[in-house]
Order: C-alpha cells, then sequence, then structure tokens
C-alpha cells in the first residue's frame, strides 16, 4: 500500500477512534447540576442516573447517594402498568373488561355516583389506566374533614389504611364527571388501588408478591421492593419543605398507587425494559399514547405520563417530550424519545415536585 494513502487511511481512523469516544454526556456540567440544586432549604439531596445507547451515568449531591434506595412514590404506577399489559399480553384480561368482572359487589356498590346516576358497573380497565374513570382521588381530593389525606401526613399525622378504606374514602367524594366523558382525565390514586386489587385476584396472591415475582426478580433487582413494613428504615427519608418527613405507616399504605421502593440505576433497568418490550409487546406503546390533561404541564395517556412544554416556553431551545412516570416525592423515570435519553431519580421533597423537571431540562441540555 501507498505510505501517503496509509497516511491518509490512519489519520481519518484515529478521527473516527476519537469521535466515538467522546462522551454523549457533559459529566462535569451534569453534576455541577446536581450540586446548584441542593439548597439546603427545600432540596437536601438530589440522585440521578441517565442513560443513552451503550453509555450510562449516574450521579448525587447532598445527602443522597447513588445506592441509597429512596421512595419511588407514584413512579410506581408504571410498573402497575407494566404488569396490566403484560397480563393482556397473555390475554388474561382485556383493556376494556368492565372492573366488576374481578372486583366484588361489595367494592363496586355506590363507587361511581354521578349527577344521580350509577356508572360504577361501567368502569373499565383501560379508564382507570388512564385516569377517565372520573373517581375522585382518596389521597389528595378533599375528605369530609375539609383537608385532604395529603395535608394531613403533610402536617406529621401518619397514618395508615386499607385497601377497603381508600375506597371508603373515595365513595365519600363526588365522581369529578362520567367515566370516558370526552376530552376529561383527573388524576386518581383510587384508580391504582383498584388496579392493584384486579391484580391480586388474577394472580390469586398480595401485590408484593406478585410485582416480586412479574418484575423485580426478572430483571434480577437486589434493592427494590413495595415498602410493607413501617419499622424498614432502609429508604431515604423523605422532605417537606426544610423538615423530614417519617409517614412511614401511611407508606406502607399507598402499595399500587405508590409504595415501591428502588434506586435509581434498578429504577433505570426497569424503565428500560418497559419501554423496550420485555414485559409487552413494543407496538402496545403507541396505543398508550393518548394523552388528556391533567394537571400542567403533565399529560397523562393509558399507564403513562408526558411532561411537554409548549413551544412558546422554550423558543430558544426547544425542550422535547418526557414519556414515563414521576411521583409526588420529586421521583421521576422518563424517556425521551426524540433524543433516545432515559433519565431516573429523585429530589426527595415532597412539598415542590416540580424542582425535579427545573432540573431535567437543565440536564437534557447537556446530552449530544
Amino acid at each position: 500500500m501507498n505510505v501517503k494513502i496509509y497516511s491518509i487511511i490512519l489519520t481519518l481512523f484515529c478521527m473516527i477512534a476519537s469521535i466515538s469516544s467522546q462522551s454523549v454526556f457533559d459529566k462535569e456540567k451534569i453534576q455541577n447540576i446536581l450540586n446548584k440544586s441542593i439548597d439546603n432549604k427545600s432540596i437536601f439531596g438530589t440522585v440521578l442516573t441517565v442513560e443513552k445507547g451503550n453509555e450510562s451515568w449516574s450521579g448525587s449531591a447532598g445527602n443522597l447517594v447513588a445506592s441509597k434506595p429512596y421512595f419511588i412514590a407514584s413512579t410506581t404506577k408504571l410498573y402497575i402498568t407494566a404488569i396490566i399489559l403484560k397480563l393482556r399480553a397473555e390475554r388474561k384480561l382485556s383493556l376494556d373488561d368492565k372492573i366488576s368482572k374481578y372486583l366484588t359487589p361489595e367494592i363496586m356498590k355506590n363507587l361511581h355516583v354521578y349527577k344521580g346516576v350509577d356508572y360504577s358497573c361501567e368502569l373499565t380497565i383501560k379508564q382507570l389506566l388512564s385516569h377517565t374513570s372520573g373517581l375522585p382521588d382518596y389521597f389528595e381530593d378533599k375528605l369530609p374533614t375539609g383537608k385532604s389525606l395529603l395535608q394531613e401526613l403533610s402536617e406529621g399525622k401518619d397514618q395508615s389504611w386499607t385497601f377497603e378504606q381508600s375506597v371508603e374514602m373515595a365513595k365519600g367524594m363526588k365522581p369529578k364527571f362520567a367515566p370516558d366523558t370526552k376530552g376529561k382525565a383527573h388524576y386518581s390514586d383510587t384508580n391504582f388501588q383498584l388496579l392493584g386489587k384486579i391484580i391480586e385476584q388474577i394472580y390469586n396472591n398480595k401485590i408484593a408478591v406478585v410485582l416480586q415475582d412479574e418484575i423485580f426478580k426478572p430483571l434480577a433487582f437486589k434493592e427494590t421492593y413495595l415498602y410493607v413494613d413501617s419499622s424498614d428504615k432502609n429508604p431515604a427519608i423523605m422532605y417537606f419543605k426544610n423538615k423530614t418527613l417519617d409517614i412511614a405507616k401511611a407508606m406502607t399504605s399507598f402499595g399500587p398507587d405508590g409504595g415501591i421502593v428502588s434506586t435509581s440505576e434498578e429504577t433505570m433497568t426497569f424503565v428500560k425494559a418497559f419501554f423496550n418490550g420485555q414485559f409487552f409487546p413494543k407496538n402496545y406503546l403507541q396505543e398508550l399514547y393518548v394523552w388528556n390533561k391533567v394537571m400542567f404541564p403533565l399529560e397523562y395517556g393509558v399507564g403513562v405520563m408526558q411532561f411537554k412544554l409548549p413551544a412558546f416556553f422554550s423558543a430558544l431551545k426547544p425542550i422535547p417530550a418526557f414519556v414515563g412516570h414521576s411521583g409526588l416525592s420529586g421521583a421521576f423515570a422518563y424517556f425521551i424519545p426524540e433524543k433516545d435519553v432515559y433519565l431516573t431519580g429523585t429530589v426527595n421533597q415532597i412539598n415542590n415536585p416540580g424542582t425535579s423537571y427545573k432540573m431535567l431540562i437543565k440536564i437534557i441540555n447537556c446530552i449530544k
């Protein structure tokens, strides 16, 4: 081979090797963002795992470390969605099934009575998944006391409740609309309490065992589990404003609507499995992306959440849509299809979970 040609080929090879070896993450900038998010007034600790292609990075700041388990709160709902879709793939249920097929008459009685019409036996699994059932939220909507359960917990009044009690609390509230009213959705933890019970009926087992057998074991998780023991002090304690909030009894009660404990790295493994067809056929995903507004700037599909800012919020540098789920504790598990990026972690703050989105917007701009 001509020496000159050989030299050119070698130079090109070195250039390609140099480009391929460059990180898709600006790790120093991302770590700096994590560090700056800690103000020791509301955010005391944060942890993040980010992945694109074959490259993954985990970091933390404040009083959290990457290996520390934390409450993923309502991100739990994504795991419940995975099980429901797995059951659908196995033809053990249909999303159009009436929930009365799986739940007892006691549960169904007066579950959804709106403007004098009883819609209880018309409710479907899909309506629960998409929060289009119109059912009130036993957790955040007001109780007859004038306060919500969330308000009581935020004031330090830790308490536990059963599935039956969560349903009774919901029955004591007014539904928001008739099921499947066009364009309407109301985010309600009651929906996922009911989905959890349906799963238990089909598997004839507790939801903690089903999650373990169907998700945690197949993914070889060591730090992920459903929180059921209030004496368990392993998860990072959450904050409400500038104070720690020990609500262990409550955390044992959320179950399918918000009771999973995990780490950012194991959550990453799960969210990748969810969006890559490990639990159900990947072509199901497009059916989930039917968005209704629930709380700005969040929209809800069928068992999945989307964070999407309007174009005028991001005129200088458009912000892509985040699809997955987040939780009241500031936990998040998102896939960004436009960039093929996954982000998982938490800011561990109940009072202002929106802080996590501000942080994520800055982080996504550090990824090529």
